[in-house]
């Protein structure tokens, strides 16, 4: 079984390097678009350099203090194992990012090169550069799992070393956090510095060359979304295979050794169903480039189904179809958060148009619509998770294993995440084909290039919010099974919440998701305004820049953003580690478990409104610009702008971090659950 888990990672990685060596050796056009894109890599590369320094020195002083805290407890050897695996996830997590980043700053450039020739070499172009992203997240992902397992010791202790390789995940979720903070804070500093000022103020397109922001603006999609979402899907996997083997060994002496190895196994075929779907992607004729992507998608979801029977038929035995059931629950409730995403943020539908509609009537209304849609958008997902994760129990139980109905939770969130490498190679296609986009409008390229990228970047938009819905879903059914990890572990059957202390518990984890949203806001609001001054103050002093006589200062620019989305995200990204340990030092297992457990409900919500709310104020706009209800440049459009910068920190820096600080309140309960039970 485990031979079957490397082989398959192994084969991961040679199909990314691969895939990364097409897009290296391909053309990479003028002159001009070479010197743009030099200009974005670079911001890029040295914003990563400074953020992992940072991160590095906060993740060392977060393991010593690990083992500080067992050997306290009188455990050296355990807190040496955890301190170790929490290194090796964090270090892993960092790598999964940094490549992916390394390979979209650079797949950007072939993109807006590929669109110069047809749309079905761009697509192939952004959508293979992303996959080295998602599919090096799942590899190493499984690598690093499946390693620790058999270093620890698993194949002769495999009830008791799932237990001490929570480190691996708590290790991934703390740099996850760390990169999707600080990353989001500077994609949309930057962002709503160059529109208020460039598109609101000046009157000048998006990605023009005589907005300074602009480069800035481009480094951002990639420091966001490239390495921020790649850290972020990978401590997804990482968390949930670790709490899907906690949960197997309950089954143990049903199953064996089968029953925990039965998630790397599960994973693992859904990788080589991903690359399958990737590979197929091919747009046919005149077809929108969505069609072509979506049917990779539904390629991947088939064979990731077949894996997945084949899987389950083979480590569960006699229980296998009801097992693999549950896993068809997960893999549907994908594709349900995948439709419903997009009904709410693509503009064909009724609730962008709804939100254009009302920005005929100015700013203000535009946000009220914005917002009630926002809040809509929670009540299908909600729906779809409460019948995902009773059917997969009542699945589960129908199996009359003891423990069965939780293992048919964690088997349907493993379905969920069996697709995982496909989404985040759709997530990323986004910041390609938008860095592409700026790349051919300030190379000055044809009107007909720029439409062939202008229609990949709203695909890439669309992606982009469908993955953000993804990430919820899937964070949701993982907090659910790391949960039940966390009570399994601290032999709690239940979480009274008619105890004062517990209730209180339960408000303090709800309190810490409004609190860590709203510094994560405030803190693009603050680098917004050193941005929005320096554009100003740049077009002020040197008029021929709107001329376009004289070169902006691109790097002054970039390197205010740096400094700023550095600086702002210590405080929130302290206080969601900080909190949850004090509260559960203090108050113990069953407090912390109230904490968890509403915090997890509570950010799940404000997480969809978030994501969904600022993707579709993003796309009333896009609605605006293509040429409706008045199109560019009129007031409608400036009200629209108005929405979508509003909505900027909601979808890509508050969001998507609230996906990450769910499953790291989750995994640093376990990793700390020993102080947690001291008496």
């Amino acid at each position: 079984m485990l031979i079957t888990v490397f082989c398959i990672s192994l084969i991961g990685l040679i199909v990314a390097f691969f895939l990364a060596r097409f897009v290296l050796k391909s053309d990479q056009g003028s002159d001009k678009m070479q010197e743009i894109a030099l200009a974005i890599k670079q911001g890029a590369m040295a914003f990563l350099k400074r953020q992992y320094s940072t991160i590095t020195l906060i993740t060392s002083l977060c393991a010593i203090l690990i083992f500080c805290l067992y050997a306290f407890n009188g455990d050296l050897n355990l807190g040496i194992k955890t301190a170790f695996a929490f290194i090796a996830g964090a270090f892993c997590s960092g790598l999964a990012g940094f490549i992916g980043m390394y390979i979209s700053v650079r797949a950007n450039l072939r993109t807006a090169v590929a669109s110069t020739k047809n749309v079905d070499l761009a697509v192939k172009m952004a959508m293979r550069g992303g996959a080295v992203s998602g599919i090096l997240v799942v590899a190493l992902s499984l690598l690093g799992v499946a390693g620790l397992f058999v270093l620890y010791g698993g194949l002769k202790n495999p009830e008791i070393v799932p237990l001490t390789i929570v480190g691996f995940g708590f290790g991934a979720s703390l740099v996850a956090l760390f990169a999707q903070l600080g990353g989001g804070i500077y994609t949309k500093a930057a962002d709503v510095g160059a529109d208020l000022v460039g598109k609101v103020e000046a009157g000048i397109p998006e990605d023009d060359i005589r907005n300074p922001a602009v480069i800035a603006d481009l480094v951002g999609d990639n420091v966001g979304d490239c390495a921020g979402r790649g850290a972020d899907l990978f401590e997804s996997t990482a968390a949930e295979n670790i709490g899907a083997m906690i949960l197997g060994i309950a089954l143990f002496p049903i199953f064996g050794l089968a029953g925990i190895i039965f998630p790397l196994v599960a994973r693992a075929f859904g990788l080589i169903a991903s690359i399958f779907g990737i590979m197929i992607v091919k747009v046919k004729g005149g077809e929108d480039p969505m069609k072509s992507l979506n049917r990779g998608f539904y390629l991947t979801a088939v064979l990731a189904a077949i894996g997945f029977g084949f899987a389950t038929h083979w480590l569960l035995r006699s229980h296998w179809l009801l097992f693999f059931t549950c896993g068809l629950v997960g893999l549907l409730t994908g594709v349900a958060f995948l439709l419903i995403t997009q009904y709410y943020t693509e503009y064909r539908y009724r609730p962008v148009k709804s939100i254009a509609q009302a920005s005929t009537t100015g700013s203000a209304t535009n946000i009220i619509s914005g917002f009630s849609v926002a809040l809509e958008s929670t009540a299908l997902p909600a729906v779809v998770i409460s019948a995902a994760l009773l059917g997969s129990y009542w699945l589960g139980k129908m199996s009359g294993l003891n423990q069965g109905g939780l293992y048919g939770t964690a088997i349907a969130t493993m379905g969920m995440l069996s697709t995982a490498a496909y989404i985040l190679a759709m997530d990323t296609f986004g910041p390609i084909t938008d860095n592409a986009g700026g790349i051919v409008e300030m190379s000055q390229a044809s009107p007909e290039v720029r439409k062939i990228t202008d229609r990949l970047d709203s695909v890439g938009n669309t992606t982009k919010a469908l993955t953000k819905g993804y990430a919820v879903g899937s964070a949701a059914l993982a907090a659910f099974l790391l949960f039940s990890a966390f009570l399994t572990d601290a032999h709690l059957t239940s979480i009274d919440l008619a105890k004062p202390a517990v209730f209180t518990g339960g408000l303090l984890g709800a309190m810490l998701v409004f609190l860590f949203s709203s510094l994560a806001i405030r803190a693009v609001s603050r680098g917004a305004y050193y941005i929005i001054n320096e554009v100003r103050d740049q077009f002020k002093k040197d008029p021929d820049i709107m001329k376009g006589l004289a070169k902006p200062d691109y790097a002054r620019c970039v390197d205010i953003t740096t400094k700023g989305a550095l600086k702002e995200m210590i405080l929130p990204g302290l206080v969601a580690i900080l909190l949850p340990t004090l509260i559960g030092i203090i108050f113990k297992a069953e407090v912390m478990g109230a904490f968890l457990m509403v915090a997890t409900i509570a950010g799940i919500l404000l997480a969809l409104v978030l994501n969904n709310g600022g993707g579709a104020w993003d796309n009333a706009k896009k609605y605006i610009e293509i040429g409706n209800l008045g199109g560019k440049g009129s007031d409608t459009h400036k009200a629209t702008v108005v929405g979508d910068t509003v909505g900027d920190p909601f979808k890509d820096t508050a969001g998507p971090s609230l996906h990450v600080l769910i499953k790291l309140l989750s995994t640093l309960t376990l990793v700390l659950l020993p102080l947690f039970l001291l008496k």
